[in-house]
């Protein structure tokens, strides 16, 4: 008889848990999560990757991107103008583009006409009176106690070189170079001939790409492209209608305080507008310093006022009553969009931010139904919304009263209104 006793607690006489039928074990749950993980920061890499190289086609394409989409937000302003002359006056699809764009050019060129001289003339005196603007704010802080003296006067010393700098570059970039005229000259050229192009054809674009890519493929490219062409062309209609309303309200206000620079101001704010939240605290900014000068704190503080008034009026009224919030984008995605956009293409890339970024966030919302679809059982298509449904029975009916037989109907919607 053998009296050794096991050990308690001795790993090896301890028998394996038996696994669960259907439950993985431990290491497989591991081993799961360390693939999906591998897996997805793979992904990751490569997206970057792809976004890296997309950055660099952009960047040597460039010239020939500019005018592209300088062409399609002249379009999309244009386009109402074109669709009119072409279902009331009757004019061929050619003949309205042209008369759309020469219409145009003559409103640019009076316009220009009328108020060029005078803001031409004083654009240096808005420099000037900036600069000494800046001088008083930093006389005054050198003989207050504040903040820290030496902060506030290497600020605003930094601050006076640099709007003396961006006057100067700006003023040899547009008025010296024969080869910045002429690259100026050829992208205007460009863009004008891409847009008579694209109010003339462009209704054709999508339904091509449709057949292109296919029924499945297609359907989503075509939708994905009419609501982002409806977008982009909403943002920059309501945008130049914000800028208006924005510039006209500041310049009344600047010519019953007195200010000598009132118009030329005034046009700053209008062009300034199309870039939101920077382009109008620049403009306000440059704006009270101007009044400083002329008109004393007094005549400042009321510019001020006027300002804030309507950009207060802007940013809870008037954006809101006109945009819709398919467009709307947060403030601090603008702010970022803006700050990216400035950073890699200048005053350029400024401009183009917030219309490229709304159209991304077009294809985003489509990517999130889609996905929203194929998730949900029973959940109506994503690429027929309201507009593209009710096209659909109209266009059904049609089809039904020619052929007096029941037909399929056609998801699809007839293209982006680009005409």
């Amino acid at each position: 008889m053998d009296d050794a006793q096991p050990v308690l607690g001795d790993p090896a006489d301890v028998p394996p848990a038996p696994a669960s039928p259907g439950v993985p074990s431990r290491e497989r749950v591991i081993g799961h999560g360390v693939a999906w993980t591998a897996q997805w920061s793979l992904r990751l890499v490569l997206i970057v990757a792809g976004a890296i190289v997309l950055g660099y086609v952009v960047k040597f394409s460039w010239f020939i991107l500019f005018p592209v989409l300088l062409a399609l937000i002249l379009t999309t302003v244009l386009a109402p103008v074109a669709k009119l002359l072409r279902e009331k006056a009757h004019l061929p699809n050619g003949l309205a583009a042209a008369a759309t764009i020469l219409g145009g050019l003559a409103v640019v060129v009076g316009a220009g006409f009328a108020i060029a001289p005078s803001v031409a003339g004083q654009s240096g005196d808005i420099v000037k009176s900036a600069n000494q603007g800046i001088q008083q704010l930093q006389d005054w802080v050198q003989n207050t106690d504040f903040i820290s003296k030496a902060q506030i006067d290497a600020g605003l010393q930094g601050l006076q070189e640099k709007v003396t700098g961006s006057a100067s570059s700006i003023a040899s970039g547009v008025l010296t170079g024969v080869s910045a005229v002429t690259n100026g000259l050829v992208t205007l050229v460009i863009t004008l001939i891409l847009s008579f192009l694209f109010l003339k054809d462009g209704r054709r674009f999508l339904p091509w790409v449709r057949r292109l890519a296919g029924p499945r493929a297609g359907r989503h490219l075509e939708e994905v492209g009419t609501r982002s062409w409806r977008t982009l062309g909403g943002f920059i209609r309501t945008q130049a209608l914000v800028s208006l309303i924005d510039a006209v309200f500041i310049g009344t206000g600047l010519l019953l305080v007195g200010v000598p620079l009132a118009i030329p101001l005034a046009v700053l704010t209008f062009f300034a507008g199309f870039i939101p939240i920077v382009g109008a605290f620049v403009a306000g900014f440059i704006a009270v310093l101007v009044a400083l000068v002329s008109n004393g704190p007094t005549g400042a503080l009321i510019v001020l006022a006027v300002i804030v008034a309507v950009q207060q009026l802007e940013g809870n009224v008037l954006s809101p009553w006109l945009q819709s919030k398919s467009m709307k984008l947060h403030a601090a995605v603008v702010l970022l969009s803006v700050t990216l956009g400035s950073t890699l293409f200048g005053i350029t890339g400024a401009f183009l931010a917030v219309p490229v970024v709304a159209v991304l966030a077009v294809v985003l919302r489509y990517l999130d139904e889609v996905v929203e679809d194929k998730s949900t059982p029973g959940s109506a298509p994503p690429y027929v919304d309201g507009v593209v449904a009710e096209r659909n029975r109209a266009k059904a009916a049609a089809s039904r009263a020619e052929a007096d037989e029941p037909t399929e109907q056609d998801d699809a919607p007839d293209g982006p209104p680009v005409s």
